[in-house]
């Protein structure tokens, strides 16, 4: 049963080591994470488990609480954990941020492909609630990268309504709007975190969780998002 989750974003310039001098206009986001991880740390969950899409696999890809990895595509051989790095973009930042917290141990990571159905991700997400009587989630998710003129994908004047959606649904924590997430609109909008979003939706089913939204802002024209959900 899921007990507790943390929604968090993944941009590698989350890690100082590749922000340089510019790594404190992240320091807010960087702050909200920690604190969402806390928040999921003392939910005292029996099992915590980090989600995360990636776009090079074409099945989910499940890895042990020992999974390294790495930022060195993206400009800095920043490591997390031992041995060579397996682990995607979104799950590399998770593990950052998690050690950064002291979140405490993550039993496993939990990669799910950018393109899978939502179907698909509602049926990982309840498979993923029943592994344990006390499950915590750890969700790693970009909004949109088309916000505005500078946005990685360029602006896209639907964009920003989306990313409103995404913030009130993660604010209220409420799982049917995030299950309701059309999966093609997402990708034309560039929306990182879609998948991984909609496996949260189906680990808490029809539970009824409490959320608050600590961060929504893009300060490099992609919306990063950070949230918390109880169950009490």
């Amino acid at each position: 049963m899921l007990v507790a989750a943390a929604v968090c974003p993944h941009p590698p310039l989350i890690a100082p080591e590749l922000a340089g001098a510019a790594a404190p206009e992240l320091d807010g986001l960087r702050e909200a994470c920690v604190s969402a991880l806390r928040s999921l740390a003392e939910a005292a969950p029996d099992v915590l488990i980090a989600v995360g899409a990636a776009e090079e696999i074409a099945e989910p890809v499940a890895y042990g609480p020992d999974a390294a990895g790495s930022l060195a595509p993206w400009g800095a051989d920043v490591r997390t954990g031992a041995g060579t790095p397996v682990l995607p973009l979104s799950l590399t930042v998770g593990r950052l941020l998690a050690d950064l917290a002291g979140a405490g141990p993550v039993a496993g990571y939990q990669a799910v492909p950018s393109g899978s159905s939502p179907q698909e991700c509602l049926r990982a997400g309840a498979e993923l609630a029943g592994r344990a009587g006390r499950v915590g989630l750890l969700v790693m998710g970009d909004g949109s990268a088309k916000l505005t003129v500078k946005s990685p994908g360029y602006h896209d004047p639907r964009a920003e309504a989306y990313d409103e959606a995404l913030a009130r649904a993660l604010c209220g924590a409420d799982a049917r709007a995030l299950a309701a997430l059309d999966a093609a609109e997402a990708a034309e909008l560039w929306v990182a975190g879609r998948a991984a979003f909609q496996v949260l939706a189906g680990a808490a089913g029809e539970a009824r969780p409490r959320g608050e939204l600590l961060y929504h802002d893009a300060p490099y024209g992609v919306g990063y998002l950070v949230a918390r959900w109880s169950l009490g």
